[in-house]
């Protein structure tokens, strides 16, 4: 019995190793159709694109060289050509026009830098002071989110009725119950106050979407790296400044821009809160073109500052992104 189980031993060893590989062919590549479905499921969407922003920005462009005004919008298609005209009267700074754009384009830089700026900072805090667990926090994280939900309009109607001389909230917090500017009631709405009232508001309608998406960045962040920096003796400053800054470096820059850019396009709160005609200290860029296009009907002047805008947000956004958004590549 012995042998029998020695002399049969090399052969299944042998079989085994002898024994070839059978490979299973695999089918033949089939080559892909591009079925017609997908582009017809595409093209209301492209259809409505063309129809909402891309018509519009090359009639805005051709409207910047002719002369459309109140007297040839009847037969605006066979208005005159007036090529650079436009331009220059918008850009001379010997004009009221071109002072007033000059001007209100310097208003508008510092209140984006104002809006942007607080913004950010609260909800950088927000973002860091919630991103620690404790009792309540979902219930703070939905509140801080209420001004970002609720609609533009309906906020800065609120806000417009609580700047109100007369028996607005803020000045019978200030001026009744705090007893400030000796018994006077200033007015929020007109002269120098409203550019301050104007930030005030779309600080308070912003700040919950830095708050969202700083949140979101932090949510990727180990809390290992902190508790390694605390061990180390790092301050909570220390930590905030090496790692938190850092590590959400990528998100930050983008968010910063796409702020600059809601900001620096601001139209409705100005418009909500002030109408069609804002104060001269707060007039910004975008209620300036709508004050000429609709108020003076120069829709010719108005178009030609429609592009200068657009041209000053694209070679600023470039220079951004070229300057600032590798930096978050290089940190990754």
């Amino acid at each position: 019995m012995s042998r029998s189980v020695i002399d049969s031993t090399p052969a299944a060893t042998d079989s085994s190793v002898s024994a070839p590989e059978t490979r299973i062919p695999l089918p033949p590549r089939r080559r892909r159709r591009r079925s017609p479905l997908a582009y017809w499921l595409i093209l209301p969407a492209v259809l409505l694109e063309l129809l909402v922003h891309l018509i519009p920005m090359v009639l805005g462009v051709w409207i910047a060289f002719i002369s459309l005004n109140q007297l040839t919008l009847t037969n605006w298609v066979n208005a005159p050509f007036v090529g650079l005209q436009n331009f220059m009267n918008g850009l001379d700074p010997n004009s009221s026009i071109g002072q007033a754009f000059f001007a209100t384009i310097g208003r508008t830089l510092l209140y984006t830098v104002l809006v942007v700026g607080f913004s950010w900072t609260l909800g950088m805090a927000a973002a860091v002071f919630l991103n620690s667990k404790f009792r309540g926090r979902a219930l703070l994280r939905t509140f801080f989110l209420v001004p970002y939900a609720l609609p533009a309009y309906v906020g800065t109607i609120a806000w417009a009725f609580m700047f109100n001389n007369r028996d607005g909230a803020i000045n019978q917090v200030l001026v009744d119950t705090m007893g400030l500017f000796d018994g006077d009631r200033p007015f929020w709405l007109l002269g120098d106050n409203a550019f301050g009232a104007m930030v005030i508001v779309n600080v308070w309608q912003l700040w919950p979407f830095a708050f969202l998406m700083l949140m979101a960045a932090l949510q990727n962040v180990p809390n290992d790296v902190y508790e390694a920096a605390a061990l180390d003796g790092a301050s909570l400053w220390q930590q905030f400044r090496t790692i938190t800054l850092p590590m959400v470096q990528p998100a930050n820059g983008v968010l910063l821009l796409v702020m600059s850019l809601w900001t620096f396009n601001q139209f409705n709160v100005p418009f909500v809160l002030f109408g069609a005609t804002s104060p001269e200290s707060a007039t910004l860029i975008s209620p300036l073109i709508y004050q000429n296009s609709f108020g003076s009907w120069n829709f010719g002047l108005g178009g030609a500052m429609s592009v200068l805008l657009l041209l000053v947000l694209l070679v600023a956004s470039a220079f951004y992104i070229r300057m600032v958004l590798p930096k978050g590549k290089n940190n990754d």
